[in-house]
Order: structure tokens, then C-alpha cells, then sequence
């Protein structure tokens, strides 16, 4: 799979209402799992808050999207993100070693709950990355 550079929509308790509605108005398949689903909620109250959301549209271009749960921070100007996505393991850790340079890691890249390895950071100019390393395709 080649590797893919989409935005990253970040909401406080509104991304499943905001990815519905962006399905309604692009089409598409969407996919949508919760932090209880994964087993990483926190808080009760995180549970069915959304962890992960994509939208994949006949028209060739994908959307993501998550809710910040209530303990972590969400500024400002910080509702969008960049994603970078494939299963290139040596250019995408690549990329994400060149983009920390000089910013700040929020995530180490390594292996996530989901079997792929995932980091998160800000670049030198406040820009903020997710890289998504797609893990092994399990046995049949």
C-alpha cells in the first residue's frame, strides 16, 4: 500500500456526529472504533467516545477523526492534524524521525493496542504529525 497524507480532525465528545454526517455528505465507507474497544479508556466516561474514525471515499480521499477524552488537552487551533498512513515501515519512520527533528514527540512510534505501530509529535513550527505503520496481516 503507498503511503497516504490526510487530515486528522480532533473534537472534545463530537467526532462519531461529525463523521456521520461527513459520510452523508462525501459518501464513502467509514469505520469507527471506540476507546473501549481497544481497551485504552480511562475514565468511564471515555468508553464510547471515539478512538479511531475513517472516512475512505469512491472519490479517492480519506478523513480521520477522534474525540479527545476530558484528560487530555485540546487547544485551540489544535483540531486538526496531519496523518501519514501505509505499511512502508522504513519510509514512514523515516518521515517521522525527520519530522521530530527539532519538535516534540507526544507519542513514541512503536507497536500499538491495534498491531500497528503508531507515534504522534509536533513539528519545529507547531504542526502536529500521527504516523500509522500498518502491522502484519494476521494468518488465516
Amino acid at each position: 500500500m503507498p503511503s497516504i497524507l490526510n487530515p486528522y480532525l480532533n473534537f472534545r465528545t463530537q467526532a462519531r456526529d461529525a463523521m456521520d454526517f461527513y459520510q452523508s455528505v462525501f459518501g464513502g465507507t467509514l469505520q469507527q472504533s471506540t476507546f473501549s474497544e481497544f481497551g485504552m479508556s480511562q475514565d468511564p466516561d471515555d468508553a464510547n467516545l471515539i478512538m479511531h474514525s475513517q472516512l475512505t471515499t469512491d472519490a479517492g480521499f480519506t478523513i480521520m477523526a477522534a474525540d479527545v477524552p476530558a484528560h487530555m488537552d485540546l487547544k485551540e487551533g489544535s483540531q486538526i492534524s496531519v496523518s501519514l498512513s501505509g505499511d512502508d515501515e522504513a519510509q514512514l519512520s523515516g518521515y517521522y524521525e525527520k519530522l521530530v527533528d527539532g519538535g516534540t514527540v507526544v507519542e513514541p512510534l512503536s507497536k500499538a493496542p491495534w498491531g500497528d505501530s503508531f507515534g504522534m509529535l509536533v513539528d519545529r513550527f507547531g504542526v502536529q504529525w500521527l504516523v500509522n505503520i500498518a502491522g502484519a496481516a494476521p494468518t488465516a
